[in-house]
């Protein structure tokens, strides 16, 4: 695994990404605190979120610097309960989920948006799970416009828009996303 990646690679701000350390979980949380307040993501703020930005099944995780700050955050997790991804893009190509990789947890603060840092860490995650064999999908929440238009930006293509519950009063539309060449 690359330790660190420039971004961009001609120019413009001075941003890499790089794997997550321990260290960086303060700086992450902050930075996933500012989204939510500016955005609403995560949809349902975690009771302890270093501990959502770490799933059980994580594969690895990287985060964005600009001048030096922790202002992004991505992880590739394998398939878990609950991720509407995986099955869906099992069912289309007829293979199991556990040859998936789950792109999740990417934000990038309010204040570091328009660098294309988003881009660089969903490259560095597609870049990893190729490197496992593995193929990259995502779920997105359908109201997450901002997201949404990045993922079809990138040429991830929409495999299906599918109904999750996440508690007993809450249902979701959850848009279901492969990279590039994988459906």
């Amino acid at each position: 695994m690359r330790t660190s990646q420039p971004y961009p690679p001609q120019g413009g701000p001075s941003g890499l990404v790089r794997p997550r350390t321990d260290r960086d979980l303060a700086a992450c949380v902050e930075g996933l605190a500012a989204v939510h307040r500016h955005s609403g993501y995560p949809v349902n703020w975690p009771d302890h979120p270093a501990d959502w930005l770490t799933p059980r099944a994580l594969l690895a995780a990287w985060v964005a610097e600009l001048d030096g700050r922790v202002v992004g955050h991505l992880s590739l997790s394998r398939a878990a309960e609950g991720d509407g991804a995986p099955g869906v893009w099992a069912a289309r190509t007829g293979v199991g989920v556990d040859v998936t990789a789950v792109v999740g947890r990417l934000f990038v603060s309010p204040d570091a948006r328009g660098h294309g840092l988003g881009a660089a860490l969903l490259a560095r995650a597609v870049e990893e799970a190729r490197t496992l064999a593995l193929h990259p999908v995502l779920d997105v929440v359908d109201s997450d416009t901002a997201a949404t238009a990045l993922y079809e930006r990138l040429g991830w293509e929409l495999l299906d828009v599918v109904e999750q519950h996440w508690a007993p009063d809450q249902t979701v539309s959850v848009r279901c996303y492969a990279a590039p060449g994988q459906a």
